[in-house]
Parts: C-alpha cells; sequence; structure tokens
C-alpha cells in the first residue's frame, strides 16, 4: 500500500480562482464614452487595431455598444487608424 506522501495525482490539487470581470464603466460611473479621447480607447482595440470583444473587456452590453460606436467615431475622424501592425 502507498503511504499518503507517496500519492502523485495526475492534475493539479491546486484550483486558482480567476478574477471576476466587471464592467469599469458601471463601476466608476461613467455615463459618456468620448470618441475623442484616443488614448482611452485603444484600451478597447487589440494590437493589429481590431476591436475587443465583451468576454476580453468585461464591459457590458450596453457600455460595449457606446465604446463600439465611439471606436468607429474616432477611426471616421482619423484619430485611431482602421488597420495597424503594431499599434501598441
Amino acid at each position: 500500500m502507498a503511504k499518503q506522501n507517496e500519492i502523485k495525482f495526475l492534475t493539479s490539487t491546486r484550483v486558482e480562482k480567476r478574477q471576476k470581470k466587471y464592467c469599469r464603466f458601471k463601476k466608476m460611473g461613467i455615463k459618456y464614452i468620448d470618441y475623442k479621447d484616443a488614448e482611452f480607447l485603444k484600451k478597447f482595440i487589440n494590437e493589429q487595431g481590431r476591436m475587443l470583444p465583451r468576454r476580453i473587456t468585461g464591459n457590458s452590453l450596453k457600455y460595449q455598444r457606446k465604446v463600439a460606436v465611439a471606436i468607429k467615431k474616432a477611426r471616421q475622424l482619423a484619430l485611431l487608424p482602421y488597420l495597424v501592425d503594431l499599434l501598441k
């Protein structure tokens, strides 16, 4: 019989908890997303210039739509690029 300290497990015995995602707009009370603030909007686009989805950013549906509209307006005014090799 194997002793207690000799037992090996195939999987990890520790389970790490992930941090719960939250909507930063609800938490900070932001009501309006300014399309002229390009540095803030860069947090919601990846290195290729594509918009990040809700499951990654943690935004609620209401604010994700507002972010999408703000990014599109900023692109129209050439504050943000449509495509880029490496943005960040």
